[in-house]
């Protein structure tokens, strides 16, 4: 006797993954699309349960997007091999969604800053810190993340930071990170960090033209700052 379900235990018309090849990948539920990711369920319960456990648990898709490996372990079915494996599949999607950004348009202010790192850090309950990597004319070449939690020295070190910029080639560097806690207000390591990469920056030729914090719905810009000179 097998230990688990698959969906092959489904009728042939039923199986998401046959209905995928004769429908097209949007004629499928979330939960078929998740059970397709999953692949197995466990012993007694259907891979389409387990499935719709998730969906219940954590609301909607991108509920079970913004959750932790932690998190998503939780849940009956769902060990740290499958938490990883959705894991992998959302950010799969959110890098699919970030590259299409690079474009011809430079990016001339804070609110261009924002809107270029929004699929990065939305829903992030960790901080990230980003590097935006710009060509000679101020436009995206691409989005690094150089670091994930508690932002310190320590984590985002100048040598990472700007390795890759200059792996991309770039002219010129934008930083930006998110506060989980929702207030964009610079804290004291923030400013001193900021201080510390503007001046490796000059050694190595790298401009960085500033560092923006984001919060929920508000941003603050530490170009503005008189006590930081980013020139």
């Amino acid at each position: 006797m097998r230990d688990s379900f698959t969906v092959r235990d489904l009728p042939p018309d039923e199986r998401p993954r046959e209905r995928l090849i004769r429908l097209g990948a949007e004629a499928l539920s979330a939960q078929e699309i998740l059970a397709l990711i999953l692949g197995r369920g466990v012993r007694g319960e259907s891979v389409m349960v387990t499935a719709q456990k998730l969906l219940s648990r954590f609301g909607s898709l991108q509920g079970i997007a913004d959750s932790s490996v932690e998190e998503l372990s939780e849940v009956n079915g769902i060990g740290p091999a499958k938490a990883a494996q959705l894991k992998a599949a959302f950010d799969l999607g959110r890098r699919i969604e970030g590259a299409a950004r690079p474009g011809k348009e430079p990016i001339k202010d804070p609110e261009d800053v924002v809107k270029a790192a929004a699929v990065d850090l939305k829903g992030k309950k960790k901080e990230h810190f980003l590097a935006l990597l710009l060509d000679t004319r101020n436009r995206l070449i691409r989005t690094a993340t150089v670091s994930m939690g508690s932002l310190d020295s320590s984590i985002v070190h100048p040598r990472e930071v700007f390795k890759e910029a200059i792996k991309a080639s770039a002219a010129s560097v934008i930083f930006v990170h998110n506060h989980p806690s929702g207030d964009p207000e610079p804290s004291h390591d923030d400013i001193e960090l900021t201080r510390r990469l503007v001046e490796a920056g000059k050694l190595l030729g790298i401009l960085v033209l500033d560092h923006v914090i984001v919060g929920d719905g508000s941003f603050v810009s530490l170009k503005g700052l008189k006590d930081l000179r980013f020139e």
